[in-house]
């Protein structure tokens, strides 16, 4: 058996996941992301380190941008082979390529007009890294698989890949590929990104007992997260606070689980009547979509979600929920007096409606700026979390006046000891560990964390090596 292991992505850094699995003459790709950090940025342009048109099928994780953002690009290259994932994922993933493709295709109309400015000459880089027909065209290449149901790839039956819910994002798998041939078996299981126990909506992380080799991410494998059973109350004290002082509560969140995780919480403490019944409205075309896939997908949800649901008391249609899908509608719910709460996006204030509904409200000492999610360096999100007194919106310098607030217990990602303790699940040692999808210091952390614990032998691979699997 001719087993290997290659490194394309997420290697010692956090996006761009992609991993090459080659099973003797079988190419199977696991995710394919775009980097998204500012360093590795330049690698989206690169050609693929692997011939497109020789992969043979994408195992897909999750509909993450830096776990599926790059395909567009490799069906555009020559990849023709399937695409397997959970069917909320390959719904999810479709919204989020479009948006990415438009954007890709804004940014490089903008960057052609500045070029034309500046009366520069030559071949510029005014291509979009991919378009909206490339988009489409990963379309009919989805092929979707239910959790826990073995599927064979290839002709033969020697290499199987089954799904299991990673508790991430809604879809989210955990992939082991099984492989037999000339009388030996291995296994290997992918962790995609690791969820959090007992979370909103989704269902826990799925424990694995047996693997030869693991492939695991280390995202925040050097640090513990806050505790989540304090999210409702210092949500309550939020809007408690805010609607007093006449003001309205923003929210920049992502169109993905964290929105939804917000109005989850919100429908409780609104249930609970722990709060005013102010009209909540989530500003976000992409948000939108994304929530309809979550209606039509019942049955991924956890037990206390299916319970409200069953009780008519869905977070996703409780009473003064307005979902704003047109610009008029977004536009409108600044005219309107007294508090609300505006969910929009983007989560880190880079773009979007979010930044109409700054211009509208961080001037005001009543009004409340309220952080659900990771600031990046760099961001207007991380400036205004730093305490900057005078930001620039839309090309205009605003006065910092409102409360600055940031509830810090609501990643979807799988803390250090969360992690550790989902590993301990194996019933025997695997052959290797490597870690992936963090940061150098969280994953060389993470990795010594594994070592010092279990004596299982571990490596943090770097970008564009390969791994010999016996």
């Amino acid at each position: 058996m001719k087993l290997k292991l290659r490194f394309l992505g997420a290697a010692q850094n956090v996006t761009g996941s992609c991993f090459l699995l080659e099973i003797n003459d079988t190419r199977i790709m696991v995710d394919c992301g775009l980097y998204q950090e500012r360093e590795f940025k330049g690698r989206n342009w690169e050609p693929f380190l692997v011939e497109p048109a020789s992969v043979d099928a994408v195992l897909l994780t999750h509909a993450h941008l830096d776990h599926c953002g790059l395909l567009p690009k490799l069906v555009h290259d020559g990849f023709r082979g399937k695409i397997y994932c959970t069917e909320a994922t390959a719904e999810i993933t479709q919204i989020i390529l479009l948006d990415s493709a438009h954007l890709q295709e804004e940014d490089a109309e903008h960057k052609k007009q500045r070029h034309e400015r500046e009366g520069r000459k030559g071949p510029f880089p005014e291509v979009p890294l991919y378009t909206v027909d490339d988009a489409e065209a990963c379309f009919p290449l989805f092929s979707p698989v239910k959790y826990e149901e073995p599927l064979a790839i290839g002709n033969g039956a020697e290499i199987k890949a089954t799904f299991f819910d990673a508790g991430h994002v809604l879809g989210s798998s955990i992939i082991k590929v099984a492989v037999q041939a000339g009388g030996e078996r291995r296994n290997l299981v992918f962790s995609g990104d690791l969820g959090r126990w007992n979370r909103p909506i989704v269902q826990d992380p799925t424990s694995i007992d047996e693997v030869d080799y693991l492939i695991v991410e280390s995202t925040y494998g050097d640090r513990v997260h806050e505790d989540v059973a304090d999210i409702g109350n210092r949500l309550a004290d939020v809007i408690n606070a805010t609607h007093r002082a006449g003001g309205n509560i923003v929210v920049p969140s992502f169109a993905l689980e964290r929105s939804q995780e917000m109005l989850y919480y919100m429908n409780q403490l609104l249930l609970e009547n722990r709060v005013p019944h102010l009209m909540v409205f989530l500003d976000s075309p992409m948000a939108i979509k994304i929530t309809d896939v979550f209606k039509r997908h019942s049955e991924l949800y956890d037990q206390d979600m299916t319970e409200l649901v069953l009780r008519k008391k869905s977070p996703f249609r409780f009473p003064n929920l307005v979902m704003s899908e047109t610009t008029e509608e977004s536009k409108a719910i600044n005219h309107i007096k007294g508090s609300v709460m505006i969910i929009a996006g983007s989560g880190m204030c880079t773009g979007g409606r979010i930044k109409h509904h700054l211009v509208a409200n961080i001037s005001r000492r009543e009004s409340t700026i309220l952080f659900i999610g990771y600031q990046a360096v760099g961001t207007l999100g991380r400036q205004i979390t730093d305490g900057a007194r005078k930001v620039r919106i839309l090309g205009n310098y605003h006065r910092v006046k409102a409360k600055i607030e940031q509830i810090h217990g609501f990643s979807s990602h799988a803390d250090r000891n969360e992690l550790f303790d989902w590993l301990s699940g194996l019933k025997k040692a695997p052959r290797h560990v490597f870690v992936v999808h963090g940061e150098d210091k969280s994953a060389i952390s993470f990795g010594e964390l594994i070592k010092e614990k279990t004596g299982w032998d571990v490596t943090v691979p770097q970008y564009d090596t390969e791994a010999i699997l016996e």
